[in-house]
């Protein structure tokens, strides 16, 4: 397991093998203490935690990968990976047994969420509890910026050739956040630069097409049988907020909870969203 530079802000980043792909992963927080697997969404990284990593570190051994093709991961071609929900899902089960904490804590958002899902219903015996938020499950409505991508020929060609830091901007201001909120624009394109490569393009492309069709998770949702949390933006215009009450009905004993926010409720209200992913991760209900 390698080394890299310490985080400014606590934690060091390791390069970690998972399914044979070199995998930036953040690690902070005590090896002794629970362990908790904070799994991002499509076209972000580990960075998207970044406002939860020191008030998570004196109670958790936290493990925040850069999943393969994602961020400063390695990002293999489709030929030699096999992008999509259960690959994902198989590289962060690699990842937790490389850290060798056994069971482990798992909150996964968006496309995140998914690989989380698909994780404990696959690998119960590694998930301790679950946080689902804002997830890909269900077949949603696609704004057009998200539908371009999947149009024949023009747009896969438009999607690797011709989306600047201006389209990527206005997807994070438009469709990620609540309307009025304000992306953190710093945040926001570091995310494009580690996007803006033709290995990252090919590979965010090959994710979409591979997630467009749910019907797998939604079949592995009764499988699930560990303490779920399903956390979700009232006003999430990526997933909105029927899926959660849909989710929650799905997995057995899950407790639902809806934020004032849009799809990112870590970002958008990180003081709130701490107080409910600790008490639930501590067993308590606040």
């Amino acid at each position: 397991m390698a080394k890299n530079a310490d985080r400014d802000g606590g934690g060091v980043l390791r390069d970690v093998s998972a399914r044979g792909v070199r995998t930036r992963v953040l690690e902070a927080g005590s090896e002794g203490a629970p362990a908790l697997v904070l799994i991002h969404g499509l076209c972000t990284s580990h960075r998207s935690f970044d406002d939860l990593i020191e008030d998570l570190s004196p109670r958790f051994h936290v493990i925040a990968p850069d999943l393969p093709g994602f961020g400063e991961s390695e990002k293999p071609s489709p030929a030699r990976y096999p992008y999509g929900v259960e690959a994902h899902a198989e590289s962060v089960a690699d990842l937790i047994a490389a850290f060798g904490v056994g069971r482990a804590s798992v909150l996964g958002h968006g496309m995140g969420g998914a690989v989380a899902l698909t994780l404990a219903a696959e690998h119960r015996e590694l998930v301790q509890r679950l946080v689902i938020e804002d997830a890909l499950a269900y077949p949603a409505p696609m704004s057009f910026m998200a539908r371009l991508p999947l149009v024949p020929v023009v747009g896969g060609f438009a999607f690797k050739q011709l989306y600047g830091r201006t389209i990527f901007r206005s997807v994070f201001r438009d469709d990620v956040y609540a309307p009025g909120g304000a992306p953190p624009i710093e945040r926001v394109d570091w995310h494009y630069d580690a996007f803006n490569s033709p290995s990252a393009r090919e590979s965010a492309h090959a994710v979409i097409r591979a997630t467009l069709d749910t019907r797998a998770i939604i079949a592995r949702l009764p499988r699930i049988a560990v303490p779920t949390l399903v956390l979700w933006g009232r006003e999430d215009r990526v997933y909105p907020v029927q899926a959660a009450h849909r989710l929650a009905r799905q997995i057995h004993g899950a407790r639902l909870e809806i934020m004032d926010c849009g799809h990112v409720p870590h970002e958008e209200r990180p003081r709130d969203f701490l107080k409910l992913l600790t008490e639930f991760l501590e067993g308590r209900r606040g």
